[in-house]
């Protein structure tokens, strides 16, 4: 059984930066558990420029926390305080990671060049290129590494530890050798990342499948569950096919599903209007997710039109660059598009000759997993790509209902309805550095009943040896979990269909945990566990929103009996829907936002507060 001061779940570039601040802070006495440092979905994930959001720092257009936070905010359902924070900490962690030698651009000047991504007023976007999360991690992991941070990898957490309602340590399976190991610690800092293995159609890469379910099951709260994104991406090799892919205009291709009868089936919804057509392919760049206020005459109408071949009509659609979409006119496209064709010099040829003019990484990006677009189309589908909610956490990252959990990234739920392109980028730093602040100043004694806590892990090991002793098909319930959430909590959702499907979800998770799996399935097994069971959570969650009349809102449409989108009713956008696990099943609430903080601090003041330690015991989002 293993001790340590503070333990990191997870080696994404949230808990790498973790690690690496709580080493630079003086905690030394930490542990890493990975999967793998490859595996995850920061080091394999990515888009034609993947986007990190942070505050304006280029030129002469002004900007200011206040301001990026404003935009945080006005999402929808975001607390106030928690916007500012991550918007005060996005340049510090931006230097960080530069300093660190992500190869974000500049000019001559050295100034960091920025863009305007989605949801964005100014031009606070950079990125280095499809692979900005990859990047992150390469050089996240020279720097802890160098700093002599432990690591465990090949361990995947199978149960949190817990007494006296807090958390004190995980028992995780070792891969390498079958093992169950213990590991106590004061601190617990959670970067598991997004639930990637809930879905059937997916842009989370293959070996990411997240572990919500470990701290839902132990009480910890969550917020905004059912505020998913989806998009479309390729699925033979998981990507957004967002940005470039879209403005250059590929041909829309649906076949049956053999191959046979391909037929650019776009038309039949546009008719002769063709600019049409080609300007709303265009906006789908960078409008990538399926918004339902672009649904029915913006450019979202194209993820609807791909959703119908596939789910309804069963065909399959691919993107072909090879030629141009029937009747294609430069002249006939919108204003907006038609100019950024030309400024970037792309008013010629072929679909994959704008791309190999405008983003040739795209083409290589590709390359490199074998698929060739000279030769080959490119399957698609609408997919699960971004949870914006997750686990509940206040100004210092850590739970309120579970004490001493902090989490962090994905899994931490600290967006709303939308949010800008490459803000999770950001707000997993921002989680690390406020994590590891609030531990080295506030958290390096321990302060649970040692032996009470090596008891109860001797009681989770003995739980989960038993699991492991079981019968049930891992394959088949990952299959049946994954269809479920896709065919009923994806960017389309009706209510009695959402409810049979939460009777369906809380039945397989008891069946699941009754049955067990045998020992020879091993993280996958513990994998399944905790994915049943936030899969039970979140259908839970989606059918209290829905009966709440939210609406259609961010990137879930919900239909009535009738099949029509229903409109949103945006006084929601100022609560947040909260969701815990208590006494054996999950009840929701609704809670208003904190609003912006006004801060107008004295120096003297703040400083003495700063040097007093008062800053930390102030834990807004506790009650």
């Amino acid at each position: 059984m293993r001790k340590v001061n503070t333990l990191i779940i997870g080696s994404g570039a949230a808990g790498l930066a973790a690690a690496l601040r709580l080493n630079g802070e003086g905690v030394k006495d930490i542990l890493l558990l990975s999967e793998g440092l490859s595996r995850g979905t920061s080091i394999n994930t990515g888009s034609d420029k993947q986007t990190y959001y942070k505050l304006g720092i280029y030129g002469k257009e002004p900007d200011a926390p206040g301001l990026l936070a404003q935009t945080l905010f006005d999402g929808g359902s975001v607390h106030g305080d928690i916007a500012l924070i991550e918007a005060t900490l996005s340049l510090r962690c931006f230097m960080n990671l530069a300093n660190l030698g992500v190869p974000f651009p500049t000019d001559e000047f050295g100034q960091y060049i920025g863009y305007k991504t989605d949801h964005d007023p100014k031009r606070r976007a950079t990125s280095c290129g499809p692979y900005t999360s990859k990047e992150m991690c390469l050089a996240l992991i020279k720097a802890v590494k160098a700093a002599g941070v432990e690591i465990w990898e090949n361990r995947t957490a199978g149960e949190l530890v817990c007494c006296d309602d807090r958390v004190c340590g995980v028992v995780a399976l070792n891969s390498d050798t079958g093992a169950l190991e213990s590991i106590l610690a004061e601190n617990v800092i959670f970067a598991t990342g997004g639930p990637g293995g809930l879905y059937a159609q997916s842009v989370y890469p293959c070996g990411h499948s997240g572990a919500i379910g470990l701290a839902l099951e132990k009480g910890c709260s969550a917020q905004n569950l059912p505020e998913s994104q989806f998009g479309m991406a390729s699925i033979k090799f998981r990507w957004n096919v967002s940005g470039t892919y879209m403005q250059v205009l590929p041909r829309f291709i649906s076949t049956a599903p053999d191959g046979s009868d391909p037929k650019e089936f776009l038309r039949d919804h546009f008719g002769d209007d063709i600019g049409k057509m080609n300007s709303m392919v265009f906006l789908k760049g960078y409008q990538w997710p399926f918004d339902v206020r672009k649904a029915e005459n913006g450019s979202s109408v194209i993820d609807l039109l791909v959703h119908h071949e596939t789910a309804v009509r069963k065909r399959r659609v691919f993107l072909d660059y090879r030629s141009n979409p029937e009747g294609l006119d430069f002249s006939a496209l919108s204003p907006e598009a038609y100019t950024y064709l030309e400024r970037s010099g792309a008013l010629f040829g072929t679909p994959l000759e704008r791309l190999e003019k405008m983003n040739p990484g795209a083409i290589s990006l590709y390359a490199d997993h074998h698929i060739d677009l000279h030769s080959e189309m490119l399957e698609i589908a609408v997919c699960a790509q971004h949870n914006n909610g997750g686990l509940t956490g206040n100004i210092w990252y850590e739970s309120p209902t579970l004490k001493s959990l902090f989490p962090i990234g994905e899994v931490n739920g600290s967006h709303g309805v939308t949010r800008p392109g490459g803000s999770a980028l950001n707000a997993g730093q921002v989680g690390a550095f406020r994590a590891a602040e609030f531990i080295a100043h506030c958290r390096k004694e321990n302060s649970f009943d040692m032996e009470k806590a090596e008891r109860a892990a001797v009681q989770v090991k003995k739980h989960l040896e038993k699991f492991l002793s079981g019968s049930r098909d891992v394959h088949a319930d990952r299959r049946e979990f994954q269809e479920r959430m896709t065919l009923y909590a994806g960017h389309l959702r009706e209510h009695s269909s959402v409810m049979e499907a939460l009777d369906a979800a809380k039945a397989l998770f008891f069946a699941v945990e009754q049955g067990g799996y045998p020992a020879k399935f091993g993280a996958q097994a513990l994998m399944n566990r905790q994915l049943a069971f936030a899969h039970w959570g979140y259908l839970s969650a989606i059918a209290f929103q829905i009966s709440s009349g939210t609406g259609s809102r961010g990137s879930a449409a919900v239909l009535d009996e009738n099949g029509n989108i229903t409109p949103e009713n945006e006084s929601f956008r100022k609560q947040i829907l909260e969701t815990r696990f208590v006494n054996g099943d999950f009840h929701h609430r609704w809670v208003p936002c904190r609003p912006l903080p006004e801060t107008d601090g004295w120096f003297e003041n703040i400083w003495a507060d700063y040097r007093n330690g008062n800053v930390y015991k102030t834990s807004a989002g506790d009650k």
